[in-house]
């Protein structure tokens, strides 16, 4: 089991000491995850790789799931994608069946602790449940910016109940009558996704995924919808073909929830079988050495997306040394440093010009990929998430 020690060879000077040192003021304080999966997306990976972390802190810290049935399932998502302002049809039966299974839920987990922290809307409603002491705070990891209003008024008088909210980015906030802290996403270090791994593994990888190594690769990882803009980077690629023989890799996990993912899936398969050098990868969730390798492999990464909630796909690619040419909107133009760990772009032309530019300056992919990593290492690590969690634990308990 991975040890907080274990951070000190990668994480910045005195990163280790001072969560050391937070842990101290909170030793044998109950910390409480509450999220409605164990498996993917920011709002379980944080409890996954943080919990464990805490405990050897002498943190008492747990993660409860919430249960139910395939409705509450499909009520939930809809919601969620009405909150991010995606036009979704949601019943008043729907949200009833929502509410009644985390009351269920309520009834059967522990939800107790000196803080609780519930991640996302799934569980969002348990805040009715609440017991007695502790403090509860509700971390959102979507963009509140523009939601369907109705379902908002219905959700935002839950969220008010809570002594707090965790936001990503301050554009993602709406305004609300308790506190608000802003803490941005991290990446693992020492995860499969992120660890090192040597160059015969990497190429061991590539070739079993069916990637050739014989020239300059473009890579971008993500789920196959609009949101993304998968077809606009193939177009990117296309304008940097005519003056680079290069290579595009497209790896994600299929259709996202986005609208209209299985035809811009379609649209992907169909560019790709006119040209040989754009490979496509349908990747499962768990296949973590599979995007460590192919990031490592990258010349450069491209993260075209038009709107984005926090890709840590950015993070995760200048953790490697790899400049990142990505779309400038939500938590990617707040990873990339233009001019100095790549370049946030608007347009596919904008990302083809830039493109152009690293691979005609391989010193300059060399220096923005250095800088990129030192960058991360300072603000997108797990340690400054575990610094950030200790500090509200300190904060939120100290009477």
């Amino acid at each position: 089991m991975i040890k907080i020690e274990d951070y000190r060879e990668v994480a910045p000077r005195g990163a280790v000491d001072l969560i050391l040192r937070l842990a101290e003021r909170v030793r044998g304080r109950r910390l409480l995850h509450v999220s409605a999966t164990r498996y993917g997306g920011g709002a379980a990976e944080l409890p996954q790789r943080t919990v464990p972390l805490l405990s050897d802190l002498g943190v008492e810290a747990e993660w409860e799931v919430v249960g139910g049935d395939a409705d509450f399932f499909a009520a939930s998502k809809a919601l969620y994608a009405a909150l991010q302002g995606e036009d979704r049809v949601i019943t008043e039966e729907m949200l009833r069946h929502y509410l009644e299974m985390n009351r269920l839920s309520a009834q059967k987990l522990r939800l107790e602790g000196d803080l609780v922290v519930v991640h996302d809307p799934q569980p969002g409603s348990l805040i009715e449940h609440r017991r007695a002491g502790g403090k509860w705070v509700w971390r959102c990891h979507i963009d509140l910016g523009s939601p369907q209003r109705r379902i908002w008024n219905f959700f935002r008088g839950f969220v008010a109940r809570y002594d707090a909210a965790i936001f990503s980015l301050p554009g993602f906030a709406p305004r609300l009558p308790i506190p608000q802290y802003i803490m941005y996403p991290s990446i693992d270090p020492l995860a499969d996704r992120n660890r090192e791994l040597s160059r015969s593994e990497v190429r061991g990888i590539l070739d079993r995924l069916g990637v050739p190594q014989d020239k300059p690769i473009l890579l971008q990882v993500g789920q196959f919808d609009r949101h993304r803009d998968p077809v606009g980077t193939i177009n990117s690629y296309r304008i940097v073909k005519r003056h680079h023989d290069v290579r595009l890799v497209l790896a994600g996990s299929g259709p996202g929830d986005g609208p209209d993912g299985h035809e811009a899936t379609a649209e992907v398969r169909d560019a790709a079988t006119r040209d040989r050098d754009i490979v496509v990868l349908e990747l499962p969730p768990e296949a973590q050495l599979q995007i460590n390798a192919l990031q490592r492999a990258a010349t450069i990464v491209v993260q075209k997306s038009v709107r984005d909630r926090f890709g840590l796909e950015v993070a995760e690619a200048m953790w490697k040394g790899k400049p990142v040419v990505g779309g400038a909107t939500g938590g990617i133009a707040v990873q990339i440093i233009s001019d100095v760990t790549g370049y946030a772009v608007d347009s596919v032309e904008g990302a083809g010009f830039r493109l152009r530019q690293l691979l005609t300056n391989p010193e300059l992919i060399a220096r923005m990929g250095g800088a990129a990593r030192e960058h991360v290492r300072r603000n997108f690590l797990i340690t400054r998430h575990l610094s950030d969690y200790l500090a509200l634990l300190t904060h939120l308990t100290a009477a």
